[in-house]
């Protein structure tokens, strides 16, 4: 996990504040000494392959941690402490606000996929959408919908899509490297979700967009979080919508 070593070598350390796992998304507030910041990460279900372990060993005292500590479980195997690391990592990265624009992930998707075979790892709520804006849409699900293509597909589908979106949930599932190993050199690769790090870091490994989310009211989005909200409710609440592309990727 060459990508997610490199943020986290590079990664601030900061005190913890707060932990939200909730049924959707999972929150981490750490204090940097200027500011509040507030990371998220969508929450990883376990389903009832640990019946027996705690999925947070340490429940109730995670606010002792630091936040470099906490977001190093974004390399374990537990898909809950995982996504906690990852909401942790999202909170520690430094604000960049001059490199972001304001333009939201589907438009970037249908503006390069117009005409071209796109590849979108996760079944997003635009797709219906997307489908009528690019040429050919393939939709890559572990848990498909009719219409989609199951995870398998991947090896098939990615090396001959013109665009590849990745949801960034598979840092914290541990399967976005394989994934980027697929693409084709001259792909646009995009990654998307709240769960994106907004790290140029990134670029060095293949891809050309960062389509993430910024924590902007921290408390009614940490409330909200504890009481499942889903993305949709949080946007709605204190959360903007972050794009930042590779210097350079304007002019492809």
């Amino acid at each position: 996990m060459q990508l997610l070593a490199r943020l986290l070598n590079e990664l601030p350390s900061y005190k913890v504040i707060d932990v939200r796992i909730g049924l959707h998304w999972s929150a981490v507030t750490v204090d940097t000494g200027e500011r509040i910041q507030c990371g998220l990460a969508a929450t990883l279900r376990t389903g009832n392959e640990h019946p027996s372990e705690q999925d947070i060993p340490e429940a109730g005292s995670l606010n002792s941690l630091n936040s470099d500590g906490l977001a190093s479980w974004v390399l374990g195997d537990h898909p809950v402490q995982a996504s906690v690391g990852l909401a942790a990592l999202n909170a520690s990265l430094p604000p960049q606000p001059h490199t972001w624009q304001d333009v939201n992930a589907e438009d970037v998707i249908a503006r390069h996929g117009a005409g071209r075979k796109v590849a979108l790892v996760g079944h997003f709520p635009f797709v219906d959408r997307l489908k009528k804006r690019v040429g050919r849409l393939y939709i890559l699900e572990q848990q498909p919908r009719p219409g989609d293509y199951p995870a398998e597909a991947a090896q098939e589908l990615i090396p001959q899509a013109d665009v590849v979106a990745i949801t960034g949930m598979t840092l914290s599932n541990h399967t976005l490297e394989g994934l980027l190993a697929l693409c084709h050199p001259d792909s646009l690769v995009i990654l998307l979700g709240p769960s994106t790090p907004l790290s140029p870091i990134l670029f060095d490994f293949g891809i050309d967009w960062l389509s993430g989310a910024v924590v902007t009211k921290v408390e009614p989005v940490l409330q909200a979080v504890s009481q499942a909200a889903n993305f949709r409710q949080l946007h709605k609440l204190g959360v903007k919508l972050v794009n930042i592309a590779r210097p350079g990727i304007e002019n492809l």
